[in-house]
């Protein structure tokens, strides 16, 4: 499948992915892909018609069975299909939705030695369009130098001699559009398996945290992830930060706010730079009513201009809620013209939230009294 691109591209590139049961997301997919050289596909048992819908757009569609499933062996079954010649392999999923033009970003970050290739990742979107939990991505490879690893939340894993080289592909940006209807069922049993396969490897652990935190099984995460804390190798400060967090919350899931506290200002020491800790702790505050402590964390968030680089930012952090917060926290706190100031710019930037703009009306009316 030849993209509609033009002559100057120097490399060779090739989208591959591996899917089943898409049959929704096929023409979104290709019209988003179609800059790239060729387009392959495998399937891994899908029942509608994903298959023909690939096929009758132009891709190259392998069927393949997994069997035990494992999600690195589906991505290496899927890469074993792309030509040796080609030079860079872009790895996406149906779901995903990659920025127009984001061949020509690749081409001119791509260098001859480079092996890896980082992007810019929206795991999802508000309806508005913007960014909500937002990251970097690494899907992006020279043809011969990685192999995919872990049974679930896999990654590659360079095999080529030296050293890797990795470049940022500055404008290339990928969208995810997550299906509510797919289940995340495997996710667990897949993460238990990979951490019994390897105890020390920190990434399964910290995702096995995370998934019992999600499960709300608030003691596992807590064991698990303190567990991790402990690895020689967990040595990524915002990683591990991430990792305090939902220790926290799973305290604050055990009604255990002091203990919750504790860890959330380890999170923070941690990565003082990541706004994500001060306004969790903040949150967890304002349901206990502590408004002194709402007002600190939020103050200290503001104070943050930059996100992170290179780990997952959240909605949350970025968005009204701070400014939400931290009006309630002054307006509780007697600090009227200061909650007038933070519920502005809270309705600046949820002009349509009745919550906030109520809130607003209120602090205006008690402003006006004063």
């Amino acid at each position: 499948m030849k993209g509609s691109h033009s002559m100057e591209n120097r490399y060779k590139v090739c989208v591959y992915a591996i899917c089943k049961n898409e049959a929704q997301f096929v023409d979104r997919w290709m019209d988003s892909m179609n800059e790239a050289d060729m387009i392959i596909v495998t399937d891994t048992g899908s029942t509608d018609d994903t298959v023909e819908k690939l096929r009758a757009r132009g891709a190259l569609v392998f069927e393949d069975e997994i069997k035990p499933w494992r999600f690195d062996a589906a991505r290496n079954a899927s890469l074993s299909h792309v030509p040796e010649d080609a030079d860079i392999c872009v790895c996406t999923d149906l779901d995903e939705v990659l920025n127009t033009g984001w061949r020509q970003h690749l081409e001119q970050a791509w260098t001859d030695t480079a092996t890896n290739g980082k992007y810019l990742y929206n795991w999802s979107l508000k309806p508005d369009g913007t960014p909500d939990i937002q990251f970097t991505y690494f899907k992006v490879h020279s043809r011969k130098d990685y192999k995919w690893v872990c049974p679930v939340h896999e990654c590659i894993s360079y095999i080529g001699s030296g050293v890797p080289q990795v470049v940022f592909i500055e404008g290339m940006v990928l969208n995810h559009y997550p299906d509510p209807s797919k289940s995340r069922g495997s996710y667990l049993p897949l993460l238990e398996l990979a951490v019994q396969e390897d105890p020390e490897n920190d990434r399964m652990a910290y995702y096995l945290g995370r998934e019992y935190m999600y499960h709300e099984r608030w003691q596992e995460c807590i064991n698990t992830l303190t567990q991790y804390l402990k690895l020689k190798t967990a040595t990524w400060k915002e990683e591990r930060s991430a990792a305090m967090r939902w220790v926290a919350k799973s305290c604050c899931g055990l009604k255990q706010y002091k203990e919750a506290v504790r860890w959330y200002f380890r999170a923070i020491a941690e990565a003082p730079h990541m706004r994500e800790p001060y306004v969790e702790l903040a949150r967890a505050a304002y349901e206990q009513a502590d408004w002194p402590m709402v007002f600190c964390m939020t103050d200290q968030a503001l104070q943050i201009k930059q996100k992170s680089l290179s780990y997952v930012t959240m909605g949350y952090a970025w968005d009204q809620t701070p400014y939400d917060l931290a009006s309630l926290a002054c307006y509780y706190l007697g600090m009227y013209s200061k909650a007038l100031e933070y519920a502005r710019e809270a309705a600046r930037l949820a002009p349509d939230d009745t919550r906030i703009l109520n809130n607003l009306h209120l602090i205006e009316s008690r402003v006006n009294q004063a």
